[in-house]
């Protein structure tokens, strides 16, 4: 075995294996491939910024994990994944960017492994599987080809405690982000400076019982839009002023071991307008409601409609989902892809499961965001794992 500093022990990542070997057999399926950075690093840890290329890691019948990548990736597949390197596969570069695709050389490495005749499982819903990749492999393998989409996302649901662990850290970052925002956060100051103290403090880290740590970068870059801005959902920062009387939402998210908290709030610098704080005082009522439903045995929906009915009461109307799971996540986003905290939702929570409650509303002249990252606990409502004021922060 490598002599690795891993960010978990080998007996987890044995424990994970076993888990999606399990749903494997439960889906009738024999070999699986994902190419998903979030899962390739939950089953083998390999940590690397080089998934604009053909990657992924291979689950056989027996034995670890086998990564396969670009050859200059497999060289930092030995630098992170707990597996021998006779596990690690690398391609050469003529695959790259090139009409030869990298997928003939994969279903290569199955046929190596006598497994070009049995059921081979992939994630065609995913943001790092291609069109042409799909093609090229199903040309080239002997067997069956089914949709495993989200099967290794639901294996990761309940968190561990040394994930935990990271949670929390990841909790404190988000913490110390938001002090700093509020500390800078005034009229006449660029957004880019705004946004370039967040990764500052961001990355800077915190510091807990076992001395300093480090944060990473964020699966979704800091978003901050003001006034008009902010009644869209995903706009990130520009170079202009701040402006006097505006409000806008921060979200952002605290990251350590590629681990998410995300935690948002809304600045409002001046008086704050009467329909905006009566939506604090809705939204901050329907948080309450969503977490007092937030509890093991009951399920995803239950938290939901706790929290529509209390807007219902109020007269506000709002659509779509209020909240997925979080946990490990790279690029372009930081959801884990399973269940949503929407009211049709029948997912059972159980002790553990981690997810971002997000009842943001975005109307018509605003947006006011303010939002919990949870844990499940075993008894009882679920834990935030940040402590930030659960308010509109104002600044006069």
């Amino acid at each position: 075995m490598p002599n690795l500093e891993l960010p978990f022990s080998i007996s987890e990542y044995a424990t994970r294996l076993d888990l999606v070997r399990k749903s494997m057999d439960d889906n009738n399926i024999e070999v699986l491939f994902t190419c998903d950075p979030s899962n390739m690093a939950w089953l083998s840890g390999y940590d690397g910024w080089s998934f604009y290329v053909h990657q992924g890691v291979l689950i056989g019948p027996v034995g670890d994990p086998i990564f396969w990548g670009r050859k200059m990736d497999a060289v930092g597949a030995t630098l992170t994944c707990y597996m021998n390197n006779d596990r690690i596969h690398g391609y050469s570069d003529d695959f790259v960017m090139s009409d030869k695709h990298a997928m003939l050389d994969l279903s290569n490495v199955i046929s190596d492994y006598g497994w070009s005749n049995l059921r081979l499982g992939v994630e065609l819903d995913n943001y790092y599987y291609s069109a042409k990749a799909h093609q090229t492999l199903s040309l080239n393998h002997n067997g069956n080809i089914l949709d495993i989409t989200g099967l290794i996302n639901w294996c990761r649901a309940i968190k561990s405690d040394q994930e935990l662990k990271y949670m929390r850290r990841a909790g404190q970052i988000v913490e110390r982000m938001h002090a700093k925002i509020f500390d800078i956060f005034e009229p006449g100051r660029r957004k880019n400076e705004v946004a370039a103290e967040i990764y500052h403090t961001g990355i800077w880290g915190g510091e807990d019982e076992d001395g300093l740590f480090g944060g990473d970068y964020a699966a979704i870059c800091p978003l901050l839009p003001t006034n008009k801005e902010a009644t869209a959902a995903h706009l990130t920062w520009n170079d202009k002023k701040i402006p006097n009387n505006s409000g806008t939402f921060f979200e952002i998210a605290g990251v350590h071991r590629h681990y998410h908290v995300p935690l948002s709030r809304t600045i409002w610098l001046g008086e704050p307008p009467r329909d905006i704080s009566f939506a604090e005082d809705v939204v901050l009522e329907g948080i309450d409601a969503g977490i007092s439903k937030a509890i093991s045995g009951n399920t995803a929906g239950d938290v939901a409609k706790a929290f529509y009915t209390i807007l219902e009461k109020h007269g506000i109307k709002r659509e779509g989902r209020c909240g997925y799971p979080i946990g490990i996540s790279y690029p372009p986003d930081w959801g884990e892809r399973t269940y949503s905290i929407r009211p049709t939702d029948e997912t059972i929570l159980k002790p553990n499961m981690t997810f971002h409650f997000m009842p943001a509303l975005w109307m018509k002249d605003w947006g006011l965001e303010i939002t919990e990252t949870l844990r499940i606990r075993e008894e009882g409502v679920a834990e935030p794992l940040a402590n930030v004021p659960r308010k509109l922060f104002v600044k006069s």
